[in-house]
């Protein structure tokens, strides 16, 4: 299962469709890829070196400790039930979620929150024309944004993407930090 921690006046509100069943089980969302995490490094949204975020004991660290306390990041997902791929969900199935996830929305105030892949937008939204971005709209006060799935398509695409998130909330890009700035 995994558990939702979301910070306060969050930075970043990620939010998902629904776990993989290996997420599901060892509780870490994203870690059955772990494609998202590199990601996640690779854009210097996260301090922690690929090499690292191999080891599952110190993912757990990042996303239970570092994640909420040193990033301000949350994570949620719209459905809760894991399944293999987005097929096996049932329509109506993240209404709750839907829901829940606004709540956070309007009591945790995240500056951003980015939806991981155009199908978990659409889902919780429900609209069916919008690009990969940031959006004209927020929900609340937060800032929108829809990323790339993390497994689809060229991995520079989404480093780019996950950079710009990071240039909006005031974090310095691994690629364009220099030696004394």
């Amino acid at each position: 299962m995994i558990v939702y921690n979301v910070p306060e006046n969050a930075l970043i509100l990620f939010v998902g469709i629904n776990p993989h069943p290996g997420s599901f089980r060892r509780g870490i969302p994203f870690s059955n890829n772990k494609n998202f995490w590199y990601i996640l490094s690779r854009a210097g949204l996260i301090d922690n070196p690929v090499e690292d975020l191999r080891n599952e004991d110190n993912l757990r660290k990042v996303y239970s400790v570092d994640f909420p306390g040193v990033y301000r990041y949350g994570f949620m997902n719209l459905v809760d039930r894991p399944t293999i791929n987005t097929a096996g969900l049932l329509k109506g199935e993240e209404r709750d979620g839907v829901a829940r996830i606004h709540n956070a929305i309007m009591t945790m105030k995240p500056r951003i929150v980015c939806f991981i892949g155009k199908v978990t937008y659409a889902t919780f939204s429900g609209k069916k024309e919008f690009s990969i971005g940031l959006q004209d709209s927020r929900i609340h006060e937060s800032l929108v944004y829809v990323a790339s799935f993390p497994i689809r398509g060229p991995n520079s695409t989404r480093v780019a993407e996950m950079a710009e998130i990071g240039r909006i909330i005031g974090r310095k890009s691994k690629e364009t930090i220099r030696p004394g700035s």
